[in-house]
């Protein structure tokens, strides 16, 4: 099975907020400047661009301090078009945590949605503020696995400290029930998102925006191999700004460019993994139809460490 892990959708670039340097390429390309963000085009298109993929995960966003939402119910009447093959993750703010756990509650039971999206550098809070460990709670005993969207973004007001990897250890060591994905390998922070995927047991990450630069992506994946953590990444596209085809062609050809040199290879059958992991399966997602059994919401006692 191929699951991409990081696929967005919206109805307008407004709904980007105060972003307003995002770009999309056309279809099989990476993003170039001079781009512009398409409008919502449907789940038919959604599934052409992200042949040869059998399922994906529709991420929201939600960030008063950008003044951006692409709203849930969006996110959730969109996958709705093909249930069987798209999957949606509620984009909550943790700064307000009694509304974002009453919206996750909702977006799980009455949306369908199967896991959140956070951004902490786009959202303005530290990751192991108290009201973000309020939600990680709720998210653990829901069962919802969290995605960290990775510090970079185009926007001169996120803040990019908050975006840093290593701050999610104290999030992994107080929540060890909770399954957290780190974004884009954690750019710029990849060495740090690898040291806490060979530190957590649940904590993953993935490679989408990754591929478009082919030198830092083989080097990343170099360190995830000779670090033993090839096994903890996820494929991801990071559609509309580029298909999946395309990333797995860049995937499959990242040793091109070591080729007759003395560098080292990364084994073919290590990057063939990464495309072809159940991500769902270990994310604690069921196929659409069957449930996951509950295993206790791993959260522990929150600490009032407001920073």
């Amino acid at each position: 099975m191929i699951v991409d892990c990081y696929t967005c959708i919206w109805d307008s670039p407004a709904q980007l907020g105060r972003d307003g340097s995002w770009r999309v390429a056309p279809p099989g390309k990476h993003h170039r400047p001079g781009d512009h963000p398409p409008s919502r085009a449907g789940a038919e298109a959604h599934k052409t661009a992200s042949e040869p993929v059998d399922k994906s995960i529709v991420v929201g966003f939600k960030s008063p301090y950008l003044g951006a939402e692409i709203p849930d119910r969006l996110v959730a009447d969109y996958v709705r078009q093909d249930p069987e093959r798209l999957i949606g993750f509620a984009g909550i703010d943790p700064t307000d945590p009694g509304e974002a756990v009453r919206q996750m509650r909702h977006a799980r039971d009455d949306l369908g949605m199967r896991g959140v999206a956070l951004s902490p550098a786009a959202q303005n809070f530290h990751p192991c503020h108290t009201n973000a460990k309020a939600c990680y709670e709720a998210m653990a005993e829901l069962q919802l696995p969290v995605l960290f969207h990775s510090g970079v973004r185009n926007s001169r007001e996120c803040v990019l400290q908050y975006g840093q990897p290593v701050l999610l250890d104290e999030v992994a060591r107080e929540f060890p029930g909770l399954r957290v994905i780190i974004a884009h390998m954690g750019y710029p922070w990849m060495q740090e998102t690898i040291a806490l995927l060979a530190k957590h047991p649940n904590v993953y990450s993935d490679v989408s925006w990754v591929l478009h630069q082919p030198w830092g992506a083989y080097q990343a994946l170099l360190d995830a191999h000779q670090h033993g953590v090839m096994h903890k990444l996820l494929f991801g596209s990071g559609f509309p700004y580029t298909s999946a085809a395309h990333c797995i062609e860049a995937l499959y050809g990242i040793n091109h460019m070591v080729n007759g040199t003395s560098l080292p290879s990364i084994p073919r059958e290590q990057l063939r993994g990464i495309v072809e992991r159940d991500a769902l399966d270990l994310l604690g997602i069921a196929p659409a139809g069957r449930s996951i059994p509950r295993n206790g919401s791993g959260g522990q006692p929150l600490i009032a460490d407001d920073e």
